[in-house]
């Protein structure tokens, strides 16, 4: 029982960092964009946490941890609406049902996940989706979409049946690529925002606030510990550790290499590009951080931070507008970190890599097909785009009838 209570409440610190999280995501986002759209962005951001929150413990959990049959499919099941407190056979409540933690302290932890696939959407979508839409996006993406493709290797579904088992720690493809898969859906659909492309060459629109959006990345960091690290699912010391160290160094690792090619490739020291090399890190040891030697970590770090730069630049030319840098750092990173298993640390090998792929391709085509018809299908009958007006003055103004800033508004057109 000791032990129990230890385990469970790391996993619920765990649980709180992962939530903090979400305060990072939208310092990030509200700082990297311009100040007339802060009250929109909030308010899609607290609209995930809470119906994502709803519509994990309504269906989401049961969908992602459906309890799937040897001879199963291992694509789709479903346990049931709401959640079920676990009893022994004597009809008492069974605290250890995991063998480390609560049942509900599974779900919280879960639950806090499934919200974070949205959040990269918001980032990528700025300042010119109706809210409306996006809402409805969420509801759909965040409620059936995650938890199904979730339970495809975290809920025992058939990437975990594979011969050589597809792995992935904490989320660089279940999550990340599933919020970044969707993000080039939707940036495709809407379209750039006003100014951002001139005679075809990519325009600087600066973000209002970096010191901000530098708070959220240290408080994403932050989170990270709790991201990571109760993915371990116990407080096992020597493996919590090793996590801890692996996310912190390629975080590092990232940052440091982004800032150099960044000043070399534009000969500018450009923070927002330390910012998103860190990020892009962190995302890129999630799928391995307990798998990988600091060595690792630090040449995986390396190579994310090398990417950021390189597909940042690659997004701008296929023209699409992602204000944030969500695509680079979530999808880019998240399929980079995942395929480093297979190449990296304890599970390195051609057998391994080869499932990787199997997973990257499963999670691309169910979230590119799914997104696509959600988004595509709302384009084509309400609309997901403000008008020309709206987008210039503001989505603060428009669809929210409140401004962050009421002291000392900037007149932005």
């Amino acid at each position: 029982m000791e032990l129990l209570t230890i385990n469970n409440v790391w996993m619920m610190i765990c649980t709180a960092l992962v939530f903090f999280m979400h305060l990072g995501f939208a310092f990030l986002e509200i700082g990297l964009t311009r100040q007339k759209n802060t009250i929109n962005i909030l308010f899609k951001n607290m609209f995930i946490i809470t119906i994502g929150l709803l519509l994990y413990c309504l269906v989401g959990f049961n969908l992602m941890y459906p309890g799937f049959e040897s001879g199963d499919l291992g694509i789709f099941g479903f346990a049931g609406f709401g959640l079920d407190s676990p009893l022994t056979d004597a009809g008492t409540l069974d605290l250890a049902y995991n063998e480390g933690y609560t049942y509900w302290t599974d779900f919280l932890f879960q639950g806090m996940f499934a919200a974070t696939a949205a959040t990269i959407v918001s980032g990528a979508v700025a300042e010119r989706m109706k809210i409306g839409p996006f809402m409805i996006f969420t509801i759909i993406y965040v409620g059936l979409i995650y938890p199904i493709a979730g339970s495809w290797k975290w809920g025992g579904g058939f990437l975990q049946t594979l011969e050589t088992p597809f792995y992935d720690f904490a989320g660089s493809t279940l999550v990340h690529s599933v919020g970044g898969w969707a993000a080039v859906v939707a940036v495709c659909l809407l379209g750039p925002r006003i100014g951002k492309f001139k005679d075809g060459k990519p325009q600087a629109i600066p973000g209002h606030n970096i010191p901000l959006a530098t708070a959220g990345v240290i408080i994403l960091w932050l989170g990270w510990f709790g991201f990571n690290g109760g993915s371990v699912l116990s407080a096992d010391p020597a493996l919590t550790s090793l996590t801890l160290v692996t996310t912190c160094l390629a975080a590092a690792s990232g940052g440091v290499v982004a800032a150099l090619v960044s000043t070399l490739r534009y000969k500018n020291l450009d923070l927002t590009m330390f910012l998103n090399g860190i990020l892009g890190g962190l995302v890129g040891i999630t799928a391995g951080a307990d798998q990988m030697s600091p060595t690792d970590a630090i040449i995986i770090g390396a190579v994310a931070g090398t990417i950021i730069v390189l597909a940042i630049s690659l997004v701008d030319k296929l023209k699409l507008d992602d204000p944030v840098g969500a695509i680079a750092v979530h999808l880019v990173c998240g399929i980079w970190g995942t395929l480093a298993i297979g190449i990296f640390g304890n599970l390195a090998g051609g057998a391994q890599f080869v499932s990787q792929l199997i997973g990257i391709v499963s999670y691309a085509a169910i979230c590119i097909v799914s997104s696509f018809l959600i988004i595509f299908i709302m384009k084509k009958t309400v609309g997901i785009r403000v008008s020309e007006r709206e987008e210039l003055e503001g989505l603060d103004a428009h669809e929210h009838g409140m401004d962050a800033y009421p002291d000392f508004r900037l007149n932005e057109h």
